[in-house]
């Protein structure tokens, strides 16, 4: 591994406590859940609160570990193997967990946020709707107030946990209130709140975690299930804002498992089969897409704990949201990759059931969509940069000035 050497002895004892619950996992729980004939495993979230290995970065007053993002990338590494549907499972603890952290109250915090490190509730986020996706501020969901009662109406797709999630982080306008940014406010909303599951998806992959469309009709809500209370009307912006590292860094993290799990299937498939009288690693045309792999997986490992460092680390807030955004498009699109060349060295048996890579390569599809669409974090990351560029005083030798023509008058015309 890339950063191996960064590792701490803390760090490389967590990495074994997450490899031994992984490899407790179930077999048929993985192909059940495939086939949809398991919508929510509830069981795996108990085991691996039971193992103190959720909410791993929260305050340990409320059961987490209090550990920092490397550690949690690390731990992402190895819960990627499984899949996108359990690591999505494991992942919006962290989420939905960031949200009540920063922004819950005490009392918010004992209600929910405990229960989710423990394992005993299974949380969900509605943030995606069905006339937006990528534009969050076009959201419709409506929130309408009656005294200490928000009233919930609106629809949210493509929920994870739809089938089976005990609590829902949801967004919603306030009423009254002009500019999207100030009106929009994050719930806690219950499931026996009256939260209905109008449909369930049939997936490409990513199937077992009760993928769904949820459908809120004037749906009550307590004031203080709003996050941060009565405070927290009109935050869900800066709620935003805040989860949107998590949600791109949890993507980042369990993309290298899920590539690094196929890449060794196939290594190890090249180092048995035999054609033309040689083990299939002997030639270029395979060899060369492992050398490939591992150095995207390495550049992508290492680029993940470097903005982990650099979450922890603090400072501009535009500067964080582009690394974490560029560490979210590497990442998957290097598990893309990778996962593409594990199939093409297994040949045709690689796109049978026989060995999980076909299963891998339809759940890495779509982890270049979703907390964000690969081609809104290329938005993110120029926008980002241009506004640190344009403010930054120069620094530095000025190289533009080295080519031989650089004083040409009249020739430098914008």
């Amino acid at each position: 591994m890339s950063v191996t050497a960064m590792l701490t002895p803390e760090m490389l004892a967590l990495q074994e406590r997450v490899r031994d619950f992984v490899a407790a996992v179930p077999r048929q729980l993985l192909v059940d859940m495939d086939a949809d004939q398991v919508r929510y495993p509830k069981e795996f979230l108990e085991d691996a609160g039971r193992r103190g290995l959720l909410g791993l970065r929260f305050d340990p007053a409320y059961g987490g570990a209090g550990l920092r993002w490397p550690e949690e990338i690390v731990a992402l590494e190895e819960v990627g193997v499984l899949g996108t549907a359990l690591g999505c499972l494991y992942s919006l603890v962290s989420i939905v967990g960031e949200a009540i952290h920063h922004f819950g109250t005490p009392e918010q915090k004992e209600k929910y946020l405990r229960p989710m490190i423990a394992g005993e509730i299974g949380v969900a986020e509605g943030l995606t709707e069905p006339r937006g996706g990528s534009d969050f501020f076009g959201a419709t969901t409506r929130a309408r107030r009656e005294g200490d009662v928000f009233y919930l109406t609106g629809q949210k797709r493509f929920v994870v946990g739809a089938e089976g999630a005990d609590l829902f982080l949801i967004y919603a306008k306030v009423e009254g209130v002009d500019d999207p940014k100030e009106a929009m406010t994050a719930f806690l909303v219950e499931r026996d709140f009256g939260v209905d599951v109008a449909h369930l998806y049939g997936l490409m992959g990513t199937r077992g975690g009760g993928t769904g469309r949820i459908v809120l009709r004037d749906t009550p809500v307590p004031v203080e299930n709003v996050l941060g209370g009565e405070a927290g009307i009109g935050q869900g912006t800066a709620v935003f804002h805040q989860m949107m590292i998590p949600e791109r860094m949890t993507s980042a993290g369990a993309a290298v498992g899920m590539g690094r799990a196929s890449i060794e299937i196939a290594a190890r498939y090249a180092d048995r089969r035999r054609a033309f009288g040689q083990k299939i690693r002997r030639f270029e045309g395979v060899s060369f897409k492992i050398a490939e792999s591992l150095t995207q997986l390495d550049a992508a490992r290492a680029l993940n704990f470097v903005v982990a460092h650099a979450i922890e680390a603090g400072g501009d807030a535009g500067r964080i949201r582009r690394l974490v955004s560029e560490a979210k498009k590497f990442s998957t699109e290097a598990a893309w990759d990778v996962v593409n060349h594990a199939m093409q060295i297994l040949g045709g048996i690689g796109y049978t059931n026989v060995y999980p890579v076909e299963k891998m390569l339809r759940d890495v599809r779509l982890i270049t969509i979703w907390t964000g669409t690969n081609e809104i974090m290329n938005l993110v990351i120029q926008h980002e940069f241009y506004k640190e560029f344009k403010r930054a005083a120069p620094r530095g030798r000025d190289v533009e000035v080295d080519a031989p023509g650089a004083y040409f008058e009249g020739e430098k015309i914008f």
